[in-house]
């Protein structure tokens, strides 16, 4: 089969799903059992494995970490306020569960691939581990984004394992879903499977690279979820 899906494409493609996903959630809140709402979600579930793939390219390929990692949490931190306005939630999490937007979790993943590739004690990256584990987790995909990016990263070059390692991510949050929260909602999860013949496409071209399209990515996440709220 022809790869022919770059970078650029495939980032779209999460951003149309991942509009769809929340245009959804703000039209029928509180997951509603209705077949097409459920169809709408599992088009959502195209978008963070997208995410976490492209987390770990840009990890492995940017030339200057430091501006990456500001880059990232600069945006977490924006994101935030637009993610607690878009689903009506208060700045300061007061749930476990979703109190900020995923970025948060992408920004502790280049933080943690960073840790693991420096040259520090080896309990000590453990300990710092568990600890972006457990800053992570009341974000959006919780810090199952984390870890998923960290298997991702780990067998980078070897497909097969790295959909493995995501669908594993998934199957866990899927778990935690299924028990603590909505059992539909949880199961849904599992339909990232989707993503898979999609990733499948990547030529590992970048795309049309200007300024553009390097920030349109990162300011549309914020932007999206602000016009939703004053919409």
């Amino acid at each position: 089969m022809e790869k022919r899906l770059n970078s650029n494409h495939l980032k779209l493609i999460a951003i149309i799903a991942m509009t769809v996903d929340h245009l959804t959630w703000l039209a029928f809140p509180g997951c509603q059992k209705i077949w097409y709402v459920m169809l709408l979600h599992i088009v959502g579930r195209l978008t963070a494995p997208i995410m976490w793939f492209f987390i770990v390219e840009g990890y492995n390929h940017t030339h200057n970490l430091k501006k990456y990692l500001i880059r990232l949490f600069l945006f977490a931190f924006i994101s935030h306020f637009a993610y607690c306005l878009a689903f009506g939630i208060p700045f300061i999490p007061n749930s476990i569960f979703n109190g900020t937007s995923v970025m948060w979790s992408l920004a502790w993943a280049v933080a943690l691939l960073a840790i693991f590739d420096s040259e520090i004690n080896e309990k000590l990256k453990v300990l710092l581990m568990i600890l972006i584990f457990v800053i992570t987790f009341p974000s959006d995909w919780s810090c199952i984004a984390v870890f998923s990016i960290i298997f991702m990263n780990k067998y980078r070059g070897n497909f097969k394992k790295q959909m493995i390692m995501m669908m594993l991510g998934t199957l866990m949050y899927a778990t935690v879903f299924f028990i603590f929260l909505d059992k539909v909602y949880g199961l849904l999860q599992l339909f990232t499977c989707l993503t898979i013949p999609v990733l499948y496409l990547y030529n590992g071209e970048k795309g049309n690279n200007s300024k553009f399209n390097k920030w349109f990515f990162y300011i549309f996440y914020p932007l999206h979820l602000l016009i939703l709220h004053f919409a």
